[in-house]
């Protein structure tokens, strides 16, 4: 019988910590920005987002993937004149 397939195997690298806006959350291994943002139930133009300071356009969320430690900050954009 191989163990190796059991679902307790690998358990600890399925899931990643993240911080989102100064709170820890827990999410599957490979979860995009993009994910997260729908996960949450934002409209993905109600908010403005950046990983670990730097701004990430929302054309670009699917392409960026959340590693374990990352600092989230999902925002409001600013607009007016």
């Amino acid at each position: 019988m191989n163990h190796a397939s059991s679902p307790a195997a690998g358990q600890g690298a399925s899931a990643i910590t993240i911080q989102l806006d100064g709170q820890p959350r827990q999410l599957p291994a490979g979860t995009s920005l993009a994910a997260l943002v729908a996960q949450i139930g934002h409209a993905p133009e109600a908010v403005s987002s950046a990983v670990n300071g730097d701004f990430v356009p929302r054309g670009l969320r699917a392409e960026r993937l959340l590693a374990e430690g990352d600092a989230v900050l999902l925002f409001q954009p600013i607009v007016g004149g």
